[in-house]
């Protein structure tokens, strides 16, 4: 695996992540108790920290936050790092603090590296829930302060909004089916060296299947999958966050940080 910093916050991640949205299903299940495939989930996000995957996202939404503290237990918390996110309806004080405290302790930890607005709210909620996340950053509840979902125009004024902190990642999807976040934000990002999670970067598996990927892939030696990711990997600052919830794709998204392909393939895809 290999690693590089994570925006400006010190921190080096290794280079590819895992995601932990699974489906709708799985969230409405998860509601209700039942976290369907739990032990497979949960030894597949085993397996790619034991490959050198240090960073994990998920979300208060997802319902996935218990099956990340299982899986972290065995490992020292000070080397993985975690991002998860507040539903835009928990984006008022009060409620922003309780979600961030429900979410410690569905994972099992006192602190969470990253703490994201999952979705815009109104330019006051947004306000009221960047300056309570300022507040869980003094207290050592969380360390980085990120967005998700957010245009060029809205992490604009939220680094405005902020005090004490700036924003420190940004998290939206792309992909080769999804290209809009070259228009702005990651040249941004590069910019002002914020890091990017890219979400879906695998574009709900689509791309694993991609004829055009799997002719490439019979050529050089890479799974269409890890193409697609290594495609991503040219940029700087963002980091790619495939779903992990089987073993067997973990491992063959980990392995695609140490493949060297030719500067023509990338520009092949």
């Amino acid at each position: 695996m290999k690693y590089k910093n994570f925006g400006s916050t010190g921190l080096r991640a290794s280079v590819i992540g895992m995601g932990t949205y699974y489906d709708p299903l799985w969230i409405i299940t998860a509601k209700l108790g039942w976290l369907r495939d739990r032990k497979r989930k949960v030894e597949a996000l085993i397996s790619g920290l034991k490959a050198g995957i240090n960073l994990i996202d998920t979300a208060e939404l997802y319902g996935s936050e218990p099956l990340v503290g299982e899986a972290i237990r065995g490992f020292q918390r000070k080397d993985i790092l975690i991002s998860t996110k507040v539903w835009p309806t928990h984006l008022r004080r009060e409620k922003l603090l309780r979600s961030l405290e429900r979410s410690l302790r569905r994972l099992g930890t006192d602190y969470v590296d990253f703490y994201l607005i999952h979705f815009p709210g109104s330019r006051d909620a947004n306000r009221e829930a960047l300056a309570a996340m300022e507040e869980a950053v003094a207290s050592g509840m969380i360390r980085y302060i990120g967005l998700s979902n957010f245009d060029l125009n809205g992490v604009i004024e939220a680094r405005k909004m902020l005090k004490k902190n700036d924003i420190a990642v940004l998290q939206n999807e792309y992909n080769l089916n999804h290209r809009d976040p070259e228009r702005d934000l990651i040249p941004y990002c590069e910019k002002e060296n914020i890091a990017f999670m890219a979400y879906y970067p695998l574009a709900h598996g689509a791309l694993a299947k991609n004829s055009r990927l799997l002719e490439l892939s019979k050529r050089y030696g890479a799974t269409p999958a890890q193409l697609a990711l290594l495609w991503l990997l040219r940029w700087r600052t963002v980091f790619p966050i495939p779903r992990a919830s089987r073993a067997e794709h973990v491992i063959e998204n980990a392995r695609a940080a140490d493949i060297d392909v030719p500067e023509e393939v990338l520009r092949l895809l």
